[in-house]
C-alpha cells in the first residue's frame, strides 16, 4: 500500500534551496495567493514593459528565478546538473511566445532542434517540447481547425508549419529523443492534433518517441485518447500521451460565452480531476501501447498513479511512465517521486526575460486560480523554514554545550 505521507518530506523536497531562495518562494506564493494582486501585477507588467519601463531586473530577481531556469540554456546547465545529483531529470523549454513572422518561426525552429540534439547526448534530459504555435502563426492553425479556406500565402504558411513540424519529429526519431507537443486552446487544437497523430503514425511504429499533450479539464479527452488508441492498434504505432489538466481554463470559458456555444472545458474541478484520473488510469491499462506523461501538480492524482503502479506490479522506474512538474513549483513532488526512484523531471522554461514574461504572467495565473494549491505550496515552505530554525536551534545550543 503507497504511504500517503510521502509527498511531506520537505527536507528533501527544498533539499536545493537555499534559505534566501526558500524566503523568496514564502513571498511569492504568499503574493499569488491573492487573485485580485495577481491580476493588478499582471497588468502592470505589461504596461511597464510596453512603457519600456525599467523592471526587467525586478522580474528577473523575483518570479524569473522562481519559474525559469535562466535567459539561455548555457544558464540552465549547472540546475539540470545539481538536479539530476538528486535523481531528477530535466526537460529544457525555449518558453518564448507570441512571434509573428516566418523568420521568427525559422529561428524557433532552429533553438528546438537544438534542444533535442542537447536531450540526445545529455542523460539528465529525457524529452524535447516544442509549442505549435512557436512554430507557425496561431491564426494558421485556427483556420485550419475551422476548415477555413486559406489564401494561396497563407497555404504556404501552412506548408511551412508541417515542414517545420516534420523536421523536430524527424531528428526526434533519428536520435532517438521522446519529443512532446505541448497543448493550447481548443478553437486551433484540432489541427495541432491531426498533425501529431500523422507523426505517431510515421515515428513511433516500435516505441512512442512522438507525443501530444492532453489538456483534461476538456471533457472530450478520453473519448479522444480511445479513439486514438483504436488507430494505433489498428494501423501499428505506439501512443505518446502527455497528460495535463490545462492552462487556459478561463480563456476557454470567456470565449465559449461570448460566442455562445457549449463550454469545452469540465463544468468543476471535480469534474476535471475525474476526467483526468480517468485518462490517466486508461494510460496505465495499456501500457504495452501508450507511454504516459503525468504532468501534475495534484497530489490525489499522483497517489493514485502510484497505487495503481503498485497494484500491477510495475517498476517505479518503468520506462512508458514518467511523472512531471514545473521548474519552482511542487517540489515536494518532483524530488520525493526522484528520491524512491520513480521516473521524474522538472519542466525548465528558458529565454529572454522580457520574452518569457507570458509564460511567468500564466504561471502567477494558474497559481492564484486553482483552488488549494498555492495554500498547500505555502504551507510546506513555510514548515521547511521552520524545520530549518528548529535545526539550526539544536545546532546552536549543541555548539554551546561542547564549549
Amino acid at each position: 500500500m503507497i504511504r500517503k505521507k510521502i509527498f511531506n518530506n520537505t527536507k528533501t523536497a527544498f533539499r536545493l534551496k537555499s534559505d534566501s531562495e526558500l524566503d523568496r518562494a514564502i513571498f511569492l506564493f504568499s503574493m499569488m495567493g491573492r487573485p485580485t494582486l495577481v491580476k493588478s501585477g499582471i497588468a502592470l507588467t505589461k504596461m511597464s514593459l510596453k512603457l519600456n519601463l525599467p523592471v526587467e531586473g525586478l522580474i528577473k530577481k523575483t518570479i524569473f528565478e522562481q519559474f525559469a531556469g535562466g535567459e539561455t540554456m548555457e544558464d540552465c546547465k549547472p540546475t539540470i546538473k545539481t538536479m539530476y545529483d538528486a535523481k531528477l531529470h530535466s526537460i529544457l523549454d525555449y518558453s518564448v511566445e507570441g512571434k509573428e513572422t516566418e523568420e521568427q518561426f525559422d529561428a524557433a525552429l532552429k533553438q528546438k532542434l537544438e534542444l533535442i540534439k542537447f536531450a540526445s547526448k545529455e542523460k539528465e534530459v529525457p524529452f524535447a517540447v516544442f509549442k505549435p504555435t512557436g512554430v507557425g502563426r496561431f491564426e494558421i492553425w485556427e483556420k485550419m481547425t475551422a476548415k477555413v479556406s486559406l489564401s494561396p500565402e497563407e497555404k504556404k504558411e501552412w506548408e511551412n508549419i508541417k515542414s517545420r513540424v516534420e523536421k523536430l519529429c524527424e531528428i526526434a526519431y533519428q536520435l532517438k529523443v521522446r519529443l512532446y507537443a505541448d497543448g493550447e486552446e481548443t478553437w486551433m487544437q484540432t489541427a495541432a492534433d491531426d498533425l501529431m497523430e500523422e507523426m505517431m503514425r510515421k515515428y513511433n511504429k516500435q516505441e512512442a518517441l512522438i507525443f501530444n499533450t492532453l489538456q483534461c479539464y476538456r471533457w472530450d479527452r478520453i473519448e479522444y485518447l480511445k479513439d486514438l488508441h483504436k488507430k494505433g492498434k489498428a494501423e501499428g504505432f505506439k501512443i505518446g500521451a502527455k497528460i495535463v489538466r490545462g492552462a487556459y481554463m478561463e480563456k476557454e470559458n470567456e470565449r465559449a460565452k461570448k460566442l455562445g456555444y457549449p463550454s469545452p472545458i469540465c463544468e468543476s474541478k471535480e469534474a476535471t480531476d475525474v476526467n483526468f484520473n480517468s485518462v490517466m488510469s486508461y494510460c496505465l491499462g495499456n501500457l504495452d501501447d501508450i507511454s504516459v506523461y503525468i504532468g501534475t501538480h495534484n497530489e490525489v492524482s499522483n497517489y493514485l498513479a502510484l497505487q495503481i503502479m503498485e497494484d500491477k506490479d510495475l517498476s517505479t522506474n518503468h520506462p512508458h511512465i514518467w511523472f512531471s512538474q514545473l521548474f519552482g513549483m511542487s517540489d515536494h513532488l518532483s524530488y520525493n517521486l526522484a528520491k524512491k526512484g520513480y521516473n521524474s523531471a522538472k519542466l525548465v522554461p528558458f529565454g529572454p526575460v522580457r520574452d518569457v514574461v507570458p509564460y511567468l504572467m500564466r504561471r502567477a495565473q494558474e497559481n492564484s486560480s486553482v483552488k488549494g494549491q498555492t495554500g498547500r505550496e505555502l504551507s510546506l515552505l513555510l514548515e521547511e523554514r521552520k524545520r530549518r530554525k528548529g535545526h539550526e536551534t539544536r545546532h546552536d545550543r549543541q555548539e554551546k554545550e561542547s564549549f
